[in-house]
């Protein structure tokens, strides 16, 4: 096992790097994992910004395609849409430099939308018709633009 601070207590870890990056100790710095630290927190922007993309598109999807859908099982996903789109609006605010991001991000989110979309799809029950899975379009029939507009709901 390791004895280095940042094996054994990352929150101690990350208070000495702050406080020797403070006092611009940098010769004491651990530099190997800042740099890893670094590296993986803009993966986790990323990744968070792709989440609650794939959350918001599978719901507008649900919206488009099961426009059939009884108002109570609409009205859940209006409340998600309403939620993610804010939490994304909260990414692009706290990190703007994952605006030049938010095309990628879209595309990556995408396929596992409509994944989600489909299989939800199919749990429709009480009567619901189940779609069928061709009647999901394969690349996003929604714009930057209509994802992030508040007003907009794609039903």
């Amino acid at each position: 096992m390791s004895n280095t601070l940042y094996d054994q207590d990352f929150q101690g870890w990350l208070k000495q790097t702050i406080r020797q990056l403070q006092k611009r100790e940098f010769a004491e710095l651990d530099i190997d994992n800042l740099i890893e630290e670094l590296k993986e927190l803009g993966k986790s922007e990323k990744r968070t910004l792709e989440s609650n993309l794939m959350i918001l598109l599978a719901h507008l999807l649900k919206l488009k395609v099961q426009h059939d859908a009884p108002v109570s099982m609409k009205d859940s996903w209006y409340r998600s849409i309403i939620e993610h789109r804010q939490r994304i609006q909260k990414n692009l605010r706290d990190t703007p430099s994952l605006k030049s991001y938010l095309d990628t991000a879209m595309e990556e989110a995408y396929p596992d939308a409509r994944k989600v979309a489909i299989k939800e799809g199919k749990l429709a029950q009480f009567g619901v018709r189940i779609p069928e899975e061709n009647e999901y379009p394969k690349t996003s029939p929604f714009s930057k633009d209509q994802v992030l507009d508040e007003d907009f709901f794609g039903d």
